[in-house]
């Protein structure tokens, strides 16, 4: 691992990464014999282009290389991720086949998990009834015509919408996914009449039953397109203006990476772009250390985003969501809640919480000095001592007494002291992480002690040790550089596509039947792997099915096979697996499904050379059990392969800070992870 600091000479095959976050924009860069620079800088929320090329300029000057010298740019961006949250897409209409015009207001029957059944008020949809406009036409589950389009209604639709003062256009049409025929005309008529509006089809976004996801799905695709498409375009302006040549690659929510050209198309597929990237750089670290069963917790400032990886396969599914709504979008698999480092602790008849409101970039934490009063998860640390007062190598100074002040808002009213004040914020936010954390671990047959913690994220180190105790775990992983490691992630993401086909009607598989549709995908598969230039040797293709038990409302994926006895078996043991047993009932194949997978090239490892020197920078009070403690302040980067310390200590670097707590032994790998242990009771 290369020191941030000094220049490599020659550095050559240089890809960079760039990850946009809240608070900070985070870059990796790397070169083909594996070294590597990092560079972190604040984020500018009116435009985050600007800070995607100030970080590409920071990490390009600690390597001596130019824009010019880049072999590949690749980024992870929140943009259509806040709109959705914000609400604050592209104001949209959406055109339907006549009489489903109710299908957004109607939605399904079930409530948030967490909602009360009796309070609960269902979300306003992001289209009102007044911008959906209908259409004759009509398509039979099976892909027959039963009505023809007729194109008088399509222009009438097209006059209406015209004086909707709308931004982009959905179509979904009923059964579109069986015979997309007639939604590509409307498509194409929209187009022609209204040259300035972006248009979406169901048929390009998600093309399998359930008309509520996927008319939800495409109007959310659409309310973004605008906007990822401009900012797309921004990005790639400023590139080819520094003199960068190579393609934009932007990390997709199912774990891999795709081309410009597809996210215009489907902007909807980075709705979890961002937290995807870690989850796959966190593996890729585990793996470097010959681990391979992780719970990885990425906490920054507003959210922690939770996963659990067996056998270093990243689960996925299709029945993620982004706020209120249900996004049926191929996604890692993952739970995300309001508790990061900058989630607000606050007195609410007459008990303390935490979260999920966030103080934002902007005033952000009291410690950061820009006008926060509020204490937050930040500020309980810094009042506690575990976060020291200087971070970022020492350009970003805390200010430790307005972090006291603020947690003394919340102790006062509550008769407490600050440690017990700042101790009860930790441990709610703990508490509430750990919730999520038992439902990818426990709730789903999985042993939590069975596995290693990987926190990262900027915060995520302050809670491993906390929340392994929590729960049992006696392994904690922390990766070389966990504030950047949604970076990293992209550096290690492979290129990836799915391309999906709904059997007109379910029912037990018929290899007569499957085999033409499958075949069919394979040939999108290859041509889209054509288009982002994937080497043969480097291409991976899978058959999927998706299966239920007849009358079960949600499918398993699992391997297909032509054998229909095979592909059952898979299903059967797939459903085991997940729900402890199995039923008598018939099997259904739902829908055919083709991965495409274009193999990531990635630089070799370079090893950390051998050190046992733990000599400590300095040593800071750290708030312990009801005493103050000076404790050990480590600086990261000076630790060798084979050095070891005991906690309580304190480890800092550029991207994290971390605290390893008393009972915890630590050993740095040659990796450069380091694995915490915990020492027997």
């Amino acid at each position: 691992m290369s020191s941030p600091d000094i220049a490599m000479e020659n550095p050559t095959n240089l890809a960079v990464a760039v990850d946009i976050g809240g608070t900070f924009t985070d870059v990796a860069l790397v070169d083909g014999s594996g070294r590597s620079w990092r560079a972190k800088t604040p984020s500018i929320p009116s435009d985050p282009s600007e800070a995607f090329l100030n970080g590409i300029r920071l990490a390009l000057q600690q390597a001596g290389a130019s824009a010019a010298d880049l072999d590949q740019v690749l980024h992870g961006t929140t943009v259509a991720t806040n709109m959705i949250l914000e609400g604050k897409g592209a104001r949209t209409a959406l055109v339907t086949t006549r009489g489903f015009r109710h299908v957004l207001a109607i939605g399904r029957q079930d409530i948030p998990r967490k909602a009360n059944l009796y309070t609960w008020i269902k979300p306003v949809p992001p289209v009102p009834s007044s911008r959906i406009v209908e259409v004759n036409e009509r398509i039979a589950a099976g892909g027959a015509v039963l009505e023809t389009l007729d194109e008088v209604s399509v222009r009438s639709a097209a006059a209406q919408i015209r004086g909707m003062d709308v931004a982009a256009v959905a179509v979904c049409l009923i059964h579109a996914y069986a015979n997309p025929e007639h939604e590509r005309r409307v498509a194409d008529i929209l187009r022609e009449e209204l040259p300035e509006l972006a248009i979406t089809v169901s048929s390009d976004v998600l093309p399998v039953v359930r008309e509520y996801e996927r008319s939800l799905t495409t109007v959310l695709n659409a309310t973004v397109m605008p906007g990822v498409t401009t900012y797309v375009r921004n990005l790639e302006k400023r590139l080819e203006d520094e003199g960068a040549t190579p393609p934009l690659m932007l990390m997709q929510s199912n774990g891999g990476v795709a081309g410009a050209p597809k996210i215009r198309v489907a902007p909807a597929l980075t709705a979890l772009s961002g937290p995807a990237a870690g989850v796959v750089g966190a593996r890729a670290a585990a793996a470097a250390c010959g681990i391979e069963d992780i719970i990885t917790n990425d906490i920054g400032g507003t959210s922690a985003d939770i996963c659990l990886i067996k056998g270093g396969q990243i689960g996925l599914t299709q029945h993620g969501s982004v706020g209120e709504w249900p996004l049926a979008l191929p996604m890692v698999d993952m739970i995300t809640i309001g508790a990061g480092g900058g989630s607000l602790a606050r007195i609410k008849d007459g008990a303390l919480t935490v979260g999920p409101e966030s103080a934002g970039a902007r005033p952000g934490p009291a410690c950061y000095g820009h006008g926060g009063t509020a204490p937050t998860v930040t500020d309980a640390h810094v009042a506690l001592g575990q976060l020291p007062a200087r971070l970022l190598g020492g350009k970003m100074v805390l200010d430790v007494e307005a972090a006291k002040r603020a947690v003394m808002t919340i102790a006062e009213p509550l008769g407490l002291d600050l440690e017990t004040a700042a101790r009860g914020i930790l441990a709610i936010a703990d508490n509430h992480m750990v919730g999520a954390m038992r439902v990818v671990s426990v709730e789903r047959g999985h042993d939590p002690r069975d596995f290693t913690l990987v926190p990262f994220g900027g915060a995520g180190p302050l809670h491993g040790c906390a929340l392994a105790e929590l729960l049992g775990i006696k392994r904690v992983l922390i990766t070389p550089a966990p504030g950047v490691l949604c970076a990293d992630g992209l550096l290690a993401a492979d290129l990836k596509s799915e391309f999906s086909r709904a059997m007109a009607i379910p029912g037990a598989m018929d290899a007569e039947v499957a085999e033409p549709i499958v075949a069919e995908l394979e040939v999108q598969a290859r041509a889209w792997l054509d288009e982002e230039d994937v080497a043969p040797e480097a291409r991976v293709i899978e058959r999927v099915a998706l299966m239920r038990y007849a009358g079960q409302g949600g499918e398993i994926a699992v391997p297909y096979a032509a054998d229909r006895a095979q592909v059952e078996a898979n299903f059967q043991t797939a459903h085991k697996a997940l729900y402890g047993f199995n039923l008598g009932a018939p099997i259904e194949l739902v829908t055919l499904r083709v991965h495409a997978t274009g193999i990531a090239v990635v630089p070799p490892a370079v090893e950390l050379a051998p050190g046992t020197t733990t000599a400590p920078e300095e040593h800071t009070s750290v708030s312990i059990g009801g005493r103050q403690v000076d404790v050990p302040v480590l600086d990261r980067a000076k630790l060798g392969a084979g050095a070891s310390f005991s906690g309580p200590v304190i480890l800092t670097q550029l991207d994290s800070t971390t605290f390893v707590a008393p009972g915890w032994q630590g050993t740095v790998h040659p990796s450069g992870g380091i694995i915490l242990t915990r020492e027997a009771a």
